[in-house]
């Protein structure tokens, strides 16, 4: 089944550019991403999206999972979970599906390759000055 493809303009915008301060993702109360280099994704009437370099996320917190999803807007999503052991148990705790990435987006997105975002009802995003 082949997939639509749609392309950004005036009905459906969609902008991605540099934020301009610091962005740091917690979980659980524990830093997971701290970054000066976050992209801001505003698309139609969406809530701005910050972006993350890969990079600048924890890779000890980060683990695959199976969901994908498809925008025709950006392409084919993929997910992690996030992974956090407690200090006073060593068990470790996840948070589901709390993250995405578009590593081939489409064209008038390609700036969010390499790059992750969170669902903010799953942890604490903060754009600080």
């Amino acid at each position: 089944m082949e997939r639509k493809r749609k392309t950004p303009g005036k009905l459906h915008p969609i902008t991605v550019e540099p934020t301009p301060a610091r962005v740091v993702v917690r979980a659980a109360g524990r830093v997971i991403a701290d970054t000066t280099s976050a992209l801001t994704l505003r698309e139609s009437v969406y809530p701005p999206v910050q972006y993350v370099p890969l990079a600048d996320v924890d890779p000890e917190v980060l683990r695959p999972s199976a969901k994908q999803t498809y925008c025709p807007y950006k392409g084919e999503a993929g997910y992690y979970s996030i992974a956090l052991k407690r200090p006073d148990t060593g068990e470790t705790e996840e948070i589901a599906d709390a993250v995405w990435t578009y590593e081939h987006p489409y064209e008038a997105v390609e700036a969010i390759a390499s790059h992750v975002a969170f669902y903010p009802d799953r942890v604490e995003i903060s754009v600080e000055d």
